[in-house]
């Protein structure tokens, strides 16, 4: 009750008039997230919905948290089976030190795991927030309307899609990539038509290849790499990784290496049935999705190569290997830059799933697929939408001649 008081009481200052007028965005911004915003419409027609845009964004940020805890976990994981393979010598750096004046022990361990899985995520989220935050306010403060809440997922989803020994510099240079070229640019929340988290991560992709290729993952312990499931099968063929000890469950669990939260399509399953039961998602994204990604995968699998092993692969290996899954929680589903029509869905989404497939084996560069796959169909999205309305009119039409 305090709490309320004091913003009452210092809100005047920060409305129309007041001295502190430039700043109400930030002002607004803390207060909303504290509290149900306030407006309400005063003229007709009335619409309303208890689904107004923060709960839809509170909704998403829930949905993501068995991904990042899994993505603690697992790069905890990866760290501390990496250290203890080095040896000894290998125990140095600050995260290190904090884990031994902790008390936590440096093998592979539940508590341990999360603890220095959080010590990699911690920065990169701290930044990517500050610094994101810093322009959400800026152009907010601009335009004189609020900071919108949409942030804060863009903000989670990024990070999630980035390896987590990703230099704090680049970090910052890609969110600020995303933010103000993915989104701002256009309008802000709700007028982009590329997802502003990937936006970031392709820019930084282009930009900086050694360590963000995809093939292989830049393990966070210096001295200690490997190549990404989808790296060894580009170059082996999916039935070489069991040699490398990675099962299907392996990687359907997310144990794997990869980046921080896209190793887990477990985590990423349940946050997308959180998002299908509350309708935040659309099913007809999911569906075209992966109706798509199964049917060019049976067909390349039909097809054969004796000189491209990918095209051996089974659709449900590349469900579970790279960002695919999380990408279809995630991504696909993303109101925004999707399809905004049922059938436009259906054809956005399998769209997506034909190019994740068609990057994936076609392209051997570039195993991966799944970032570039989703931003070539959120250019064509405006345009899918537009055939199918116009066919609609078109068929209303010859019902009335």
């Amino acid at each position: 009750m305090g709490l309320r008081s004091f913003f009452d009481r210092i809100e005047p200052n920060f409305e129309k008039g007041g001295k502190y007028e430039k700043f109400f965005p930030l002002y607004e911004m803390v207060e909303s997230f504290i509290y149900t915003p306030k407006t309400v419409t005063t003229v007709a027609p009335h619409a309303r919905s208890y689904v107004d845009m923060k709960r839809i964004m509170t909704y998403v940020v829930i949905a993501t948290i068995p991904c990042i805890l899994m993505a603690l976990y697992n790069t905890g994981l990866q760290t501390n089976t990496a250290l203890t393979a080095l040896g000894p010598d290998s125990h140095t750096g600050w995260r290190v030190a904090i884990m031994k004046a902790l008390g936590f022990s440096l093998e592979p361990g539940l508590v341990s795991n999360l603890v220095h899985g959080f010590l990699y995520f911690l920065p990169i989220y701290v930044v990517t927030l500050v610094v994101g935050g810093i322009w959400e306010v800026i152009f907010a403060t601009v335009r004189g309307h609020e900071v919108n809440e949409g942030f804060l997922v863009t903000s989670m989803l990024y990070v999630l899609i980035l390896p987590a020994s990703t230099p704090l510099w680049q970090v910052a240079l890609g969110i600020s990539f995303g933010v103000v070229l993915g989104k701002e640019v256009f309008g802000g929340t709700g007028k982009n038509f590329l997802n502003p988290a990937l936006t970031g991560r392709a820019f930084l992709y282009f930009a900086y290849p050694a360590n963000m290729s995809g093939d292989t993952i830049w393990t966070p312990v210096d001295g200690f790499s490997g190549a990404t499931s989808l790296g060894i099968s580009a170059a082996e063929g999916v039935q070489a990784l069991a040699g490398y000890g990675i099962t299907w469950w392996d990687a359907f669990v997310g144990t794997i290496q990869g980046s921080l939260g896209e190793t887990s399509a477990l985590a990423a399953m349940i946050g997308l049935a959180f998002l299908l039961v509350t309708r935040i998602a659309n099913w007809r994204l999911v569906v075209g999705c992966m109706g798509g990604m199964i049917g060019f995968s049976l067909l390349l699998n039909a097809i054969g190569s004796d000189t491209n092993p990918m095209f051996s692969m089974p659709w449900y290996w590349h469900f579970v290997l790279g960002g695919y899954a999380f990408g279809l929680a995630f991504m696909v589903t993303e109101p925004v830059s999707a399809s905004h029509t049922n059938a436009g869905r259906y054809i956005y989404g399998a769209l997506i799933g034909f190019m994740v497939v068609m990057i994936r084996v076609l392209n051997p560069a570039f195993p991966e697929g799944m970032m570039l796959a989703i931003l070539f169909a959120n250019i064509f999205a405006p345009l899918i939408d537009y055939f199918v309305v116009r066919a609609n009119i078109n068929r209303r039409a010859k019902r009335h001649v």
